[in-house]
Parts: C-alpha cells; sequence; structure tokens
C-alpha cells in the first residue's frame, strides 16, 4: 500500500534537512534538497517499521493496535 506523507525541508548552512510532521522524530538532511527528500523516504521506511514492531500486542497486553479508516 502506498501512503503519502507531507514533507516539510528547511535550507541550513550544512545543507537541507527534511521533517514529517506527521511523524515525530522522523527527519533527514542532505547537502541538497533531491539528496534530503531521498534519505527521509528511507528514514519514513525506518520509522515505520519500528512503529509496526513496537505495536505488536504481546500476551497479555492491555493495549493493542487496530486500524481506521478515515475518509
Amino acid at each position: 500500500m502506498d501512503m503519502e506523507y507531507k514533507v516539510v525541508t528547511k535550507a541550513t548552512e550544512e545543507g537541507v534537512s527534511a521533517w514529517v510532521p506527521g511523524l515525530p522524530g522522523c527527519w533527514s538532511e542532505g547537502t541538497t534538497e533531491e539528496e534530503a527528500l531521498s534519505d527521509i523516504q528511507e528514514a519514513v521506511a525506518d520509522y515505520l517499521a519500528v512503529a509496526d514492531e513496537l505495536s505488536l500486542r504481546e500476551e497479555g497486553a492491555k493495549s493493542h493496535t487496530v486500524i481506521v479508516k478515515v475518509a
């Protein structure tokens, strides 16, 4: 399933920073905007993989993750 995320970029003295407001702590940087955007795609994939792993329901857990659709 393809998903889209809003990415914010900002030019800095070191290059370009990129972050995803909808995924707290998900950010990357590159020497150019193209590199920063390429790197943020990998950062989003890694972020979602970790989030998925953390959301697995453990036996006896009192919380779990469900998916809801929003129109």
